[in-house]
């Protein structure tokens, strides 16, 4: 999960200490085993991905002095722990600080018409549930999994269903209609049962890495012989959803630990077993949300879809299902502000004519940008930010865009919009690479600001716009959104309607270094979920054919998880260095093969392979970063197998050894069995792929796709059609105002450049460009030679990643012509060389 998926850290933190090892940051003397302390939390840990606390004995943390811009404790919600404390301990708490301290009471359970139907009832037993789960997994059609939950929600264990409909679906659907976060990894639930049953916690571990935790605890849970498991299961579905509402409240291990002993002695193996797979969001049943509410009516998904709040799904259809569920009238579930909606998606296209077939009337097409999907809710002066699954966006990504956006919707009071966020560089206008929005690769970036791309609008001042031609649409937001310069823009786009112009766009976007395109049909709605538009990366054209790919061996591997636990899995895939004898790792890989493969390749490589972990000495024949330290590595990388590892692109890594060159969305096309690992891609021959992907060599076979019959007239008859503003990319001559004409350049030269061209140099200047003294604060550079050789890349590292690396020829021609001559025959070629 990427940093803006994660749960909020709270700023502060309280308990009674556990073991008295930590020291006061005030005094420096020992917080005392039992005593009360208080801790200000960093989520941005330098030393490991576990936010850092700063203890302080309970007196000293109100006694330290602070700055006015330094953040205190001014309600409950900020501490880590609240919940967990004693009376006592908030009483003092609250003395402490004084009545400006305000106490945020747990928000009271909502009542459905379900729930004044007795709890007691079957219906609502735990064991029912546990039944209704096995039933639905040992059912291998998608149609009957609905049929089976359809006629037990119809009549229950009788005639008629009396159980807590709201509450069976949500527990049927973990991972979409429950909001819970429970602070729980399965590592962490081996220890905490490891003590609960007083067992080895190794012997545990060892269980753990056949695959699914839930197994690993109800079969070391069978044989303790400190904790009986129940004979008979009594519990209620409420009580378990009790236990678990309480439970993602809790974050620290001893509340856990009690919390867990409490409920286990009601519990059969069967039970906690469950409990566990809902604490992990996933019931092992192979039934998503979409088949659950086919159970409930033929519109219930698309309308959760819509509005993610299954109370409102549940009340438009009477909180009940009857036997004629299928022809009942369903209410229109509207859009939720506030709401999460599940984001519209594009689906791969294969095939230039697919894209013409599928969109008739034309389409537009948009730079599919490189950064982060945000959808944007805006209720007066409340704003809240979404990831593209849903999750609330980390604040550093968004804190400046609440100043922004009511300056570009000015009429915006209540709105809904869809966008991409990146990081733009204020003085060239190009966006970073994908990754820069994280906290500390923003510090790297000192010119660079975030932006917003507004591509779609969903809802404005009440209206729900999702109905709306995509033509609308876009007029909606032109009329309605003021730019904001590098800080909330419209996405650029342009209207096609032949083949030839798409592959024509496809190849200048590809050959800008840009991910590739999104097409979406001029009259299509916006509907939550579905995958309607398209998406052309060139991985994915021509079967692979100019996509970037390599021949890499397995030098390690991982256990999956799920249905793929207990076997290797995720691959950690390497080349060989000729010249330093090592073997260097490029990418490690899940995707690209079915289970049937998947597990031939666990029966093969498994007798090559030893298990290994953080404490384990690797061995001299492979170079590692220690962030890729895989469950078990290869004994002898020459017997292992050969992959062709197909990506999106290549691309930098400071965690892979091979050049820090790595592939980006990396999957595996083919075993190559026709193929030996000495037969594989070495590190030369990777570095040369990497050089010629840089420059577009491959791009023209796209050129082969061409129609012959695209006329003149056609292409007048689109122009006069055409009024959408057209996407701005970069010709063969790029003509600008001579005044202006290198102003987006921060130029960096090394000496012998500007004692052999220094007149070039004042004309570069006198035309807008700057030359800057450090070669970090650089987005160009310019070299005598087209080729550079360089240990280990060393060199290269002394430039920020997004900076480009031109002949000192493109400068002296651009000058010539007065106009910035296209990059691509002036690039730069890195050659690494070993000392």
């Amino acid at each position: 999960m990427s940093d803006s998926e994660q749960a909020e850290v709270k700023p502060f933190a309280i308990e009674r200490a556990k073991q008295g090892r930590a020291n006061c940051k005030k005094c420096k003397t020992q917080c005392e085993s039992g005593s009360l302390r208080i801790a200000r939390i960093n989520p941005n840990n330098p030393f490991g991905s576990t936010p850092l606390k700063m203890w302080y004995h309970f007196d000293c943390f109100f006694e330290v002095k602070i700055s006015k811009a330094t953040k205190f404790i001014t309600c409950s919600d900020e501490i880590d722990g609240w919940n967990s404390l004693s009376a006592d301990d908030k009483k003092s708490i609250i003395e402490k600080i004084g009545p400006s301290f305000k106490i945020t009471e747990a928000p009271s359970k909502l009542h459905n018409a379900d729930d004044n139907q007795k709890n007691d009832s079957n219906d609502n037993l735990f064991s029912e549930l546990q039944r209704i789960v096995n039933k639905i997994a040992n059912e291998s059609s998608y149609t009957n999994k609905s049929k089976i939950l359809q006629k037990f929600l119809t009549e229950g264990t009788g005639k008629k269903f009396e159980g807590n409909l709201s509450l069976w679906l949500k527990l049927l659907m973990p991972k979409d209609a429950v909001k819970r976060v429970y602070n729980l990894q399965s590592k962490q639930i081996v220890k905490l049962f490891s003590r609960i049953f007083k067992i080895n916690h190794d012997k545990m571990l060892d269980d753990l890495s056949e695959g699914d935790v839930s197994q690993t605890v109800a079969k070391f849970f069978e044989d303790s012989k400190t904790v009986k498991p129940a004979s008979k299961s009594t519990l209620t579905l409420n009580e378990v959803d009790d236990f678990l509402e309480h439970l993602s409240k809790l974050t620290q291990e001893d509340p856990q630990e009690e919390h867990f002993k409490a409920l286990i002695k009601r519990c059969t193996c069967e039970d906690l077993k469950t409990i566990i797979r809902l604490i992990k969001h996933d019931l092992k049943m192979n039934c998503g949300a979409r088949h659950v509410l086919d159970a409930l009516g033929p519109d219930a998904y698309s309308n959760f879809q819509k509005t993610r709040d299954l109370d409102v799904i549940l009340n438009s259809y009477g909180n009940k299902i009857g036997k004629d569920h299928k022809s009942r009238v369903k209410k229109h579930s509207n859009l939720q502000l506030m709401t999460p909606i599940s984001p519209m998606l594009a689906e791969p296209c294969k095939d230039f004519e697919k894209a013409i077939k599928k969109c008739p009337d034309g389409f537009y097409s948009e730079i599919k940008y490189d950064g982060e999907r945000v959808q944007i809710h805006k209720k007066n002066d409340e704003f809240k930010f979404f990831s593209r699954n849903l999750k609330p966006v980390m604040d550093h990504k968004i804190t400046k865009l609440k100043e922004f956006l009511p300056k570009a919707f000015p009429h915006g009071n209540d709105m809904i919009l869809d966008s991409e966020i990146l990081m733009v560089d204020t003085l060239t206008g190009d966006p970073l690479p994908f990754g820069s929005l994280g906290k500390h690769k923003k510090e790297e970036f000192a010119s660079a600001e975030t932006c917003l791309f507004i591509f779609d609008c969903l809802f404005f001042n009440g209206n729900d716009l999702t109905s709306k031609p995509l033509k609308e649409r876009r007029k909606f937001l032109e009329d309605n959104l003021t730019v904001i310069k590098h800080r909330v823009v419209l996405s650029e786009y342009k209207l096609l309607k032949t083949k030839n112009d798409l592959i024509d766009m496809t190849r200048e976007v590809l050959k800008k270094g840009l991910e590739g395109l999104v097409l979406k049909g001029v009259k299509s709605i916006y509907e939550p979920g579905k995958r309607r538009w398209l998406k052309v990366k060139k991985d994915y054209l021509m079967k692979g054919a100019i996509a970037d790919s390599a021949d890499l061996v397995v030098l390690g591997a991982w256990y999956g998880t799920g249905k793929m636990g207990g076997q290797f899995s995720i691959f950690l895939m390497g080349c060989y260095d000729d010249d330093a004898s090592l073997w260097k790792t490029v990418t490690k890989v899940h995707s690209g093969l079915d289970d049937s493969e998947m597990g031939n390749i666990h029966k093969t490589i498994s007798p090559l392979m030893k298990k290994c972990d953080g404490n384990t000495k690797f061995p001299d024949w492979i170079q590692l970063h220690r962030t890729m330290i895989p469950n078990a590595i290869a004994t002898d990388p020459f017997q292992m197998p050969v992959f062709e590892i197909t990506g999106a692109e290549f691309t930098d890594s400071d965690v892979h050894t091979a050049g820090s060159i790595s592939i980006r969305f990396p999957r595996i096309t083919k075993v190559r069995s026709d193929k030996s690992p000495q037969q594989a891609t070495t590190l030369k021959e990777l570095i040369h792929l990497y050089n010629e992907s840089k420059e577009g060599v491959n791009l023209d076979e796209l050129n082969k796709l061409k129609d012959s019959d695209d006329s003149e007239i056609t292409k007048k008859r689109l122009k006069r059609q055409s009024t959408t503003s057209e996407l701005k990319i970069p010709s063969k001559k790029i003509k600008m105002e001579n005044c202006e004409l290198f102003e987006r350049f921060l130029l960096f030269c090394p000496d012998k450049i500007n004692e052999n061209f220094h007149k070039e140099i004042e004309e570069f200047i006198k035309l807008g460009g700057k030359c800057v003294d450090s070669s970090k604060d650089a987005n160009l550079v310019l070299h005598e030679t087209s080729e550079i050789k360089d240990s280990s890349f060393n060199l290269r590292k002394l430039y920020n990643s997004h900076c480009k690396h031109y002949t000192i020829a493109w400068l002296v021609e651009s000058l010539k012509e007065s106009s910035l001559k296209d990059p691509i025959c002036y690039f730069v070629k890195w050659h690494q060389i070993f000392e």
